[in-house]
C-alpha cells in the first residue's frame, strides 16, 4: 500500500511544488483513464452495447467522444502551463548548465502533450517521474506496494541476466588474450602478483599449516604405523636385502635390524616434514616456492613451463569467477 510521510511533507521548503505534483498526478490519472475509456468507446460493438443497456450514458458521452480532442486539449493546456512554470523555475534556480536543457531532459513531458494517438500514452512516463520524485524526497513510499515489488523483481532479474552475460563475455575475452600471450599476463604477474608475494606466502603458509594440523596431528599414530608397514613391505620385496638372511648366525638379525631402522628413519623423516609444515616455521619454505613461481619485473624468466602453469592458474581463477557469475540469484527470490 502507498504510504505518505506527512512529517517530510510538512517540513519541506518546497511544499508548493509537492502540492503541484499531487495535483498533476491526480489530473494525469484522470486524463489517462479518460483516454483509455475513449479508446475502448471507439469500438462500434461497445457503442451498440451501451446504446442497448445504458442508452442515457451513451447519449451523454457520445458528444464528448466526438469532441474528445477539445476536452483533452484542456488537460494539455494545464500540463503545458505546469511544464513552462517548472522550466522558468529551473532557469531562475540554475538547475541545469544551460537554459534550454530542461525540455531535452524532460522530453517525455513535451511529447506526451501532443494530442495525437499513441503519443498521449507517454503521459504515463510523467506519472512515473512524479511518483519517483515524491519517493526520492521521502514524501511517499512505494516500496511496500505489490506493483513496485513486481516491477522491481523483474527489473532486477533482467539487469542480472544482462550484466551476467556482459561480464562472462568480458572474462572470456580476457582468457583468450592471456592464452595468446598479451601484455595483460605480464601486467597481472608484475603489477598484481609480484607486489603481493609476501601476502601470498603468508596466506599459503597459514593454509598449509592449518591443513597439516587438521589432517596429520590427529592421525599421527595411524600414519606412522602405515608408513612402517609400507616400508617393511618394500624392504621384504628387495632382493639384495633378503640375501642377508643367508649369512650364518647373524644374517636374520642384521636383516630385521635394517628393516626396523629404515622403517623408523622414513617414518621419522615424514613426520618431521609434516610437523614442520604444521608449524609457523614453514613460512620460509613456502616463501621460496612462491618467489620461484612469481618472478619480479627485473628478473629473467625463461621457464616456459612455469609461465604455462601461471597462465593456467589465472585462467582457472577466471573460470571460477565465471561460474559464480552464472549463478541466477533472482531465481532464489521467486515467490
Amino acid at each position: 500500500m502507498l504510504k505518505i510521510n506527512r512529517e517530510n511533507l510538512k517540513s519541506s521548503h518546497q511544499l508548493i511544488w509537492f502540492i503541484i505534483d499531487f495535483l498533476m498526478l491526480g489530473l494525469l490519472v484522470i486524463n489517462l483513464v479518460l483516454i483509455i475509456w475513449d479508446s475502448i468507446y471507439n469500438f462500434v460493438a461497445i457503442q451498440n452495447l451501451l446504446k442497448e443497456h445504458l442508452p442515457a450514458f451513451q447519449a451523454a458521452y457520445n458528444p464528448i467522444h466526438e469532441n474528445f480532442i477539445l476536452y483533452d486539449a484542456m488537460f494539455v493546456a494545464v500540463f503545458l502551463t505546469e511544464f513552462f512554470v517548472r522550466w522558468g523555475y529551473a532557469i531562475r534556480a540554475k538547475v541545469y548548465d544551460r537554459w534550454y536543457f530542461y525540455p531535452f531532459i524532460h522530453w517525455y513531458d513535451v511529447i506526451g502533450c501532443i494530442p495525437v494517438g499513441s503519443l498521449r500514452f507517454l503521459r504515463i512516463l510523467r506519472v512515473i517521474s512524479i511518483v519517483y520524485r515524491l519517493h526520492q524526497y521521502k514524501i511517499i513510499d512505494v516500496t511496500g506496494t505489490g506493483l513496485y515489488r513486481f516491477v522491481n523483481f523483474y527489473y532486477e532479474a533482467f539487469m542480472e541476466e544482462l550484466s551476467d552475460r556482459i561480464v562472462a563475455k568480458v572474462l572470456s575475452g580476457v582468457q583468450h588474450e592471456i592464452k595468446l600471450g598479451s601484455p595483460l599476463f605480464e601486467k597481472i604477474q608484475n603489477d598484481i602478483l609480484y607486489p603481493r608475494r609476501e601476502m601470498l606466502s603468508g596466506w599459503i603458509s597459514q593454509r598449509v599449516a592449518q591443513a597439516a594440523k587438521e589432517g596429520y596431528v590427529p592421525n599421527r599414530g595411524a600414519l606412522r604405523s602405515y608408513l612402517e608397514d609400507r616400508v617393511d613391505h618394500a624392504l621384504k620385496q628387495n632382493v639384495e636385502l633378503s640375501r642377508l638372511k643367508y649369512l650364518p648366525v647373524v644374517g636374520s638379525t642384521i636383516q630385521e635390524t635394517l628393516e626396523d631402522a629404515v622403517g623408523d628413519i622414513v617414518a621419522n623423516v615424514i613426520q618431521q616434514i609434516l610437523e614442520d609444515l604444521a608449524s609457523s616455521s614453514n613460512h620460509a619454505f613456502i616463501e621460496d616456492i612462491v618467489n620461484a613461481f612469481i618472478r619480479g619485473p627485473g628478473e629473467p624468466d625463461t621457464d616456459e613451463e612455469r609461465n604455462d602453469a601461471l597462465i593456467a592458474l589465472i585462467i582457472e581463477i577466471i573460470d571460477a569467477i565465471k561460474g559464480q557469475v552464472k549463478v541466477k540469484r533472482w531465481r532464489e527470490q521467486l515467490p
